[in-house]
């Protein structure tokens, strides 16, 4: 089985600095010790209320980082001209609600006929664009026809879940929703819940490509370190896909 691809996000980094304002701790910086450990990119949101990342940081990171960009960013046209501005390698597009605390759950393609036309132009500039989507089969095949290149699936149900019967049906749900993906030639990615306990049954999924994971391993860099957290989980996810590396 292929290696996965491990992002990380460090929105909640800019979350700890902003709590007190001034520069510390930055976001650069958290970016940089996880490059230094062979993370493959790095995600950040640009909110709407910039409750965490800022225009600043997003450039920074683009400024100093060798690994990818994955810049998470809601369907308006102020983050499509932001993004062909400063060119991230990828974007994910995802849900944004002014009063949520984190993102809730994928895009309503059904509703958001809107997207296609910012998939376009995010191509046009020459950025990998993502859908941030539930594992639902009939949103993914709009994903598809709006010609995304990637999905990344909504772990949350399964990782919320604590009955075993609803971890297992939600677990099966991204199962099936990523061997549809990959049967129409998008890259499959993850995210959202991860952590050192349910990442293993994620991993093993083969056309999952990439997870991306923010909130847990900035937690879990208080208790244990930022470096010993993303390699006990890169440990995890390689030993889950019987990855030697």
């Amino acid at each position: 089985m292929k290696r996965m691809r491990l992002g990380i996000n460090i929105d909640h980094v800019a979350t700890v600095r902003n709590a007190r304002g001034g520069n510390h701790p930055d976001p650069l910086n958290i970016a940089i010790i996880a490059e230094e450990c062979k993370v493959d990119n790095i995600t950040a949101h640009l909110r709407e209320d910039r409750r965490h990342v800022n225009e600043n940081d997003i450039k920074n990171l683009l400024g100093k980082l060798k690994i990818p960009l994955n810049f998470e960013m809601a369907a308006t046209s102020e983050m499509v001209d932001f993004a062909i501005e400063n060119l991230p390698f990828a974007c994910c597009i995802v849900p944004e609600k002014r009063q949520e605390i984190t993102t809730e759950g994928g895009l309503n393609l059904k509703s958001s006929f809107e997207i296609s036309e910012k998939i376009l132009k995010l191509k046009d500039a020459g950025i990998f664009c993502s859908l941030f989507l539930d594992p639902d089969i009939e949103q993914i095949n709009l994903a598809y026809e709006m010609g995304a290149d990637a999905v990344e699936i909504h772990t949350g149900k399964y990782c919320d879940s604590k009955d075993k019967k609803l971890m297992n049906k939600e677990l099966d749900q991204i199962k099936k929703s990523a061997f549809f993906a990959q049967s129409k030639g998008l890259d499959v990615h993850a995210g959202h819940g991860l952590n050192f306990d349910n990442i293993s049954e994620i991993a093993k999924i083969e056309e999952i490509t990439e997870v991306n994971i923010g909130h847990f391993l900035i937690g879990e860099a208080i208790n244990i370190g930022i470096k010993e957290a993303i390699l006990k989980m890169r440990s995890i996810i390689d030993n889950s896909r019987s990855v030697n590396v």
